[in-house]
């Protein structure tokens, strides 16, 4: 995810500053999920209510264990926000759109995109291109449009 992150960080001529907050919320993001129990992160199976309800609080405790470390503070925002869907319909908070910071919304589709593309006990692994045809058909919904075809622009270059 992280060597995702440092393409997309040049091709979209991030600042500075931003591609070292994105690179950060890259090897952060899932930090909370320390808090998920073994039997739910490992499952093979589908998750039942109450696994799914654990594994949707790790952006949150993720956000609340980089809030007690000096210098991550602006990194919280991302980790907080990346399971947000663009139409709203994310967690843990149910923003939308433009309420998504920007770099959180990049890193919603870097994550997705590496979790398709990479083994998973939970789903079959797809190639490059199923996963651009996924992340596609879930732009507008899931995704900010103008950051999938930059990100598939991107990665196709």
């Amino acid at each position: 995810m992280f060597n995702y992150c440092c393409i997309i960080a040049d091709y979209f001529k991030l600042s500075a500053e931003d591609k070292r907050l994105l690179l950060y919320a890259a090897y952060l993001h899932d930090l909370g999920k320390i808090n998920v129990s073994k039997e739910t992160l490992i499952s093979s199976k589908k998750l039942s209510q109450d696994q799914w309800e654990e594994l949707k609080k790790h952006p949150q405790d993720s956000a609340d264990i980089l809030k007690q470390i000096k210098g991550f503070e602006k990194v919280v925002p991302l980790v907080l926000e990346h399971h947000e869907k663009y139409d709203g319909t994310g967690y843990p908070s149910g923003l939308k759109c433009d309420e998504i910071s920007y770099l959180a919304r990049i890193l919603a589709v870097v994550d997705s995109f590496d979790a398709m593309t990479n083994q998973r006990p939970y789903q079959e692994t797809k190639t490059f291109d199923e996963a651009f045809e996924e992340i596609e058909r879930c732009k507008g919904t899931h995704f900010d449009p103008v950051i999938v075809d930059k990100f598939i622009e991107a990665l196709k270059s």
